[in-house]
């Protein structure tokens, strides 16, 4: 039932966190109480996604040789975004309400998908099924693509002149392609695993994610008076 709620409430909060600006990155506001740097942050919240779900994933009899791909695959991701990719960024200011709230979801989402992944068991031929072969192919398109994404707004910020208009690959399509492969990594690993917690993971991604690529997309296009007008938010063509 737990599982079911948490599922359903991306759903409800979607639309709600169109009117809520998220106090980070450059909507970072003191008035969201006590900060603490970024970098930091980053590393408390993200942690949890890793070290809980190692914890409830093993040691269980049960894990199969599917199991582990999907561990690895989790754990590969998250083992980039909480020791490494943080310090790849520029280390600002984050409220720690924002910090806090990450890695309680980091929590709860390292522990549904851990828990679930590790008593669940996959025969071989799951490898040839298609829900793994299209899962595990947008998992992976996702992550490469979003490594180029952050590659580029990384260049950008070594240049130290402030905020620029990010250029080349999907940027000339949509405002925040890292965001848009985010979302297609996480349906991906819904797919390939099939599984509730996943399906939960995706919907919260997306249901973070739009919402701050449309506020991102806008920011940009009142900022810049060159912005490319045909560029959209986070999906190619459509929104």
């Amino acid at each position: 039932m737990i599982l079911v709620l948490w599922t359903l409430l991306p759903i409800i909060l979607f639309p709600v966190l169109f009117k809520i600006k998220v106090p980070y990155g450059r909507y970072t506001d003191v008035k969201w109480g006590p900060m603490m740097s970024s970098r930091f942050s980053w590393i408390i919240m993200e942690l949890p996604a890793l070290v809980v779900f190692i914890a409830f994933f093993f040691p269980k009899e049960s894990n199969s040789v599917v199991c582990w791909v999907f561990f690895a695959c989790w754990v590969g991701h998250y083992f980039y975004r909480s020791l490494i990719f943080p310090f790849k960024t520029q280390s600002k200011m984050m409220p720690i309400i924002v910090a806090g709230s990450a890695f309680f979801f980091n929590i709860m989402n390292g522990y549904f998908n851990g828990e679930y992944l590790g008593k669940a068991f996959y025969p071989l031929s799951w490898f040839y099924d298609p829900r793994f072969i299209l899962g595990i192919s947008l998992f992976f398109t996702g992550l490469i693509t979003n490594r180029i994404a952050d590659k580029t707004l990384f260049l950008l910020k070594e240049k130290d002149k402030g905020y620029l208009i990010p250029k080349g690959g999907l940027y000339n399509l949509i405002s925040c392609p890292n965001y848009f492969a985010e979302i297609i990594q996480w349906m991906g690993f819904a797919i390939m695993t099939w599984s509730l917690p996943g399906l939960a993971f995706a919907l919260w991604t997306a249901a973070n994610l739009v919402p701050r690529a449309i506020r991102h997309h806008q920011w940009y296009k009142m900022t810049f008076s060159k912005y490319p007008k045909k560029r959209k938010a986070i999906i190619p063509y459509i929104l």
